[in-house]
């Protein structure tokens, strides 16, 4: 009974998807097309690819687990204005992709977008996964499909249980559920440099969860505090202290 109750509550707790769209990259006058994707379980989803002019990396971006894509339209506009080509997806439930998400949803969904790019990058560049907060496991999933030369990993836990373990009630409750959020057993094998970046006054996942994400990797590996930043703040491509080690991260890839 507790078991199917949990089953039932759990994804209202976990995911906060907004439909439809309201704003897309032709809004600030950025090039890209809408790229339809169907997972393995027959979920269309939607993606945007943004094509700058000489692109330095094919970036894929999974988004956090609230929102749409239009939610996160400034944060792939830097992206582009940075001469990343972004491919970015609505998970099922969200924006335009039909379904309703789960977690293992979630991982089918990632997969289908790393198939994509993979077909769809240039060999010429570097091919980056980059998650942020629930999309960073979303991301490190996509490494048991497609390996990328590297992986950006923005407000992201170690796992599911790392993040409940103040809260007793959802401890408690935890024993009945299936959710788990494995980021750091689904990258027990990446061996890819990774970037792990983390707001010092994150609200939502405290610095010290990124913290700890970043010291039970095992790959080549970077870690970069900024200083003030909360769970949610957009910082644009004139925040130096955020996206210096970003783009220098990102363009090393390329040597």
């Amino acid at each position: 009974m507790l078991k199917t109750l949990v089953g039932s509550i759990e994804p209202r707790l976990v995911f906060f998807p907004y439909r439809g769209e309201n704003e897309n990259p032709a809004t600030l006058g950025v090039r890209y097309q809408t790229v339809p994707l169907t997972t393995s379980d027959g979920e269309r989803l939607v993606a945007w690819q943004l094509e700058p002019e000489r692109p330095l990396a094919d970036v894929v971006y999974f988004h956090g687990n609230g929102g749409n894509l239009s939610v996160w339209l400034p944060v792939l506009a830097s992206l582009h204005r940075l001469r990343y080509r972004v491919l970015a997806v609505d998970y099922r439930g969200y924006g335009l992709s039909t379904g309703s998400p789960t977690e293992q949803g979630l991982y089918l969904d990632a997969e289908a977008t790393v198939r994509h790019a993979a077909r769809s990058r240039s060999a010429a560049r570097p091919l980056v996964f980059w998650g942020r907060s629930l999309g960073a496991t979303v991301a490190a999933s996509a490494t048991r499909v497609v390996t990328p030369d590297g992986l950006v990993l923005e407000s992201g836990f170690p796992d599911k249980a790392a993040v409940i373990r103040t809260h007793p009630v959802f401890r408690a409750l935890n024993v009945f559920s299936s959710y788990r959020f494995p980021t750091v057993e689904l990258l027990r094998d990446f061996r890819k440099p990774v970037l792990v970046v983390h707001g010092t006054r994150d609200s939502i996942i405290p610095h010290a969860l990124g913290r700890e994400l970043f010291e039970r990797l095992n790959a080549p590996k970077q870690f970069v505090a900024v200083e003030g930043a909360d769970h949610n703040d957009f910082l644009d491509e004139g925040h130096t202290a955020y996206w210096g080690p970003i783009v220098r991260f990102l363009d090393g890839l390329a040597r």
